[in-house]
């Protein structure tokens, strides 16, 4: 596969700087750059058109349409591009140097119809960012559930993923739900019988949100997605998802406990946070491991809540179609 063969999708929502970062980390990477670069932009007001200009040595192909979510937006820029594969990223994401090497080695010698890459910090994150990092990618924190050794039925997500043109027609791309529209497409592929695999070589870092608010929001959409997901494909569903949920319930159970002079759980509880404030330190330093253990509790007490009122509504929903049990997760497509 040539460099030419490959292009990038990017939709982008109200976030220039974020595009200008990205693109300057295009500009960075070794190796070959003929390749295109489709960035959609999805019914912005704060466009980032002006900031594309800056940036005449990369191959742009720019579009402007109305807001139909970052799914469909992703779907209207791989109908547009000139490649045979997809490159799939978000627009607050910034690519290691040896991104684009990796993505073509792996290609040749190692090819999926499908891929996902992997997440990480950059060295210039604030100390609020590297936590919520390290919570969402650590193995003591998620168990590598998102692309470690041991997931199962790996499920690339959409801020790096890759996807050939053959699929992505067959499949018919990525449907209206946000967040969600990746794993679902993850599983219709499994089902169709196409290659998916995780490239840990394959990395970006990828900023995610700024404030506890913001990071609860976006994990609660989390846990009613999974839900959902769990309703339209029966056959995924695990038992690990409830993990949280029992993370969650046990952690207020060992605070009740000391109270009632019985310290076992929250000794345990205290093993935990001092690994998370261990291995944080180690990866970042003391401050964004304090942080991380309060973006990890906020990470599963979030997508408890989320998973467990996603999965009352579909238990009481009579029959309603879950578009209109959960409008929210669902963007409006023309």
């Amino acid at each position: 596969m040539h460099s030419k063969d490959i292009s990038f999708v990017i939709p982008v929502f109200n976030r220039p700087n974020e595009i200008d970062e990205l693109l300057r980390s295009f500009v960075n990477l070794s190796g070959e750059k003929d390749f295109e670069i489709v960035i959609v932009e999805d019914g912005s007001i704060n466009k980032c058109d002006q900031v594309i200009k800056n940036y005449e040595d990369l191959k742009i192909s720019y579009y402007f349409k109305e807001n139909s979510g970052p799914g469909d937006s992703r779907n209207f820029g791989m109908k547009r591009a000139k490649g045979s594969y997809y490159i799939i990223l978000d627009s607050d994401c910034i690519l290691r140097d040896d991104f684009f090497e990796n993505v073509m080695k792996n290609l040749d010698n190692n090819y999926a119809d499908c891929f996902g890459g992997v997440d990480d910090a950059h060295d210039s994150f604030s100390n609020f960012q590297k936590a919520v990092s390290f919570s969402m990618t650590s193995f003591i924190t998620t168990g590598h559930l998102r692309g470690g050794k041991w997931s199962k039925d790996f499920q690339p997500r959409s801020f790096n993923m890759g996807i050939s043109k053959s699929a992505f027609v067959d499949s018919g791309g990525f449907i209206n739900i946000h967040p969600g529209e990746d794993p679902d497409l993850s599983l219709r592929l499994y089902k169709q019988g196409y290659i998916i695999k995780n490239y840990k070589d394959v990395v970006v870092f990828h900023k995610r949100r700024i404030s506890i608010k913001s990071f609860f929001t976006q994990v609660y959409k989390f846990g009613v997605a999974r839900s959902i997901l769990n309703s339209m494909h029966k056959d995924s569903k695990r038992i690990i998802y409830w993990f949280p949920f029992l993370f969650s319930s046990l952690f207020l159970i060992s605070i009740i406990s000391i109270f009632l002079y019985s310290n076992m759980l929250a000794y345990l509880y205290s093993i935990y946070f001092a690994l998370i404030l261990i291995s944080c330190t180690i990866k970042n330093n003391p401050i964004a491991a304090s942080l991380a253990i309060i973006t990890t509790l906020t990470q599963f007490f979030a997508y408890s809540l989320g998973f467990l009122k996603g999965n009352t509504k579909i238990l009481l929903r009579k029959g309603d179609d879950l578009e209109s049990v959960f409008p929210k997760m669902f963007f409006k497509v023309n």
